[in-house]
């Protein structure tokens, strides 16, 4: 089990940050929250790790990492889990192996839930907090519902995500190209990711205002990878310069927007999708799923990255 008194009694500077001016006029705001800390894609995790730790100690924010257990397992893993928590980030559960809760049982699921809530213990933010992989929240009611019940009983809540990107595969293809062309210039990703995560922030905060009348505390959902350790001061810097404000994850989080528990279907994509999704007011703005490979390939394709 991650634990170490010392740490955990440090968990103060940016974890006790106000919620400050969260319903303050109506300029957006936005939390980083970070999944599945997969440190051995790596060419070096722990100067990686530094570099997204600067950017939330730079901004004085706190970022929410929401980790897939067996990637904290190791010396490694744990370490970055440990300096995390000095800092005073906010640790989530996001399952053992990041099986998708879709494609299995729901006993296979809730086990690999409580197999990675042992490792991590007492390492979880409290409340506690759990991220579906891929923010699949079952395929049918009934896994959804008893999934619901299940995290209920074990004193967690759904850390959900309000702008959902897809990061994940601007990373994955910065990395091959990387693998084919060792010289590659990287900075050539930096312009058309950040227009991308403010495509999709602006997209969401809008559907926010449309269902909620409001621009709510956003969760931004992006990953632990290689195009973040270069790129999210960037992307922050590009939000505060655009007039939004940066917060932390804990205080996004007691906002009562995020205690709804939508009952559209397909279950899962952003919060506000789906709250969207559940009037059924939205369906020429509401794509399936809401983010994923095949919006990014022709843009990326276009510039031969």
């Amino acid at each position: 089990m991650i634990q170490d008194s010392e740490v955990i009694s440090r968990r103060t500077l940016l974890a006790a940050l106000p919620l400050a001016a969260m319903g303050a006029a109506d300029r957006p705001s936005v939390a980083i929250t970070m999944d599945d800390m997969h440190w051995s894609w790596l060419v070096d995790p722990m100067d990686a790790n530094r570099r997204i730790l600067d950017a939330a100690w730079k901004y004085r924010v706190q970022f929410g990492l929401f980790v897939i257990g067996e990637n904290a397992a190791s010396e490694t893993g744990r370490g970055i889990v440990r300096s995390w928590l000095e800092a005073g980030h906010l640790i989530g559960n996001h399952t053992w192996s990041h099986r998708r809760y879709n494609g299995i049982s729901f006993e296979a699921f809730s086990e690999d839930v409580l197999r990675a809530d042992a490792l991590l213990g007492e390492s979880l933010a409290a409340p506690r907090m759990f991220r579906f992989p891929t923010l699949a929240e079952g395929d049918t009611l009934d896994k959804r519902d008893r999934m619901r019940e299940f995290l209920a009983a074990h004193g967690y809540r759904n850390g959900h995500v309000t702008i959902d990107a897809s990061d994940w595969y601007y990373d994955s293809r910065l990395r091959e190209r990387l693998k084919r062309e060792p010289g590659f210039d990287v900075r050539r990703f930096r312009q058309p990711y950040l227009d991308h995560l403010w495509d999709r922030a602006r997209f969401y905060d809008g559907l926010s205002r449309k269902v909620l009348g409001r621009s709510i505390p956003h969760t931004l959902l992006v990953h632990y990878n290689l195009l973040n350790s270069l790129f999210l001061d960037d992307a922050m810097a590009m939000f505060v310069e655009r007039g939004w404000r940066l917060g932390g994850a804990a205080d996004a989080y007691r906002d009562p927007v995020f205690q709804r528990t939508p009952k559209s279907m397909p279950s899962g994509q952003s919060l506000i999708w789906a709250l969207a999704k559940e009037t059924g007011r939205f369906e020429g703005e509401l794509r399936y799923p809401g983010e994923d490979d095949v919006y990014e390939k022709p843009g990326l394709d276009r510039l031969g990255l």
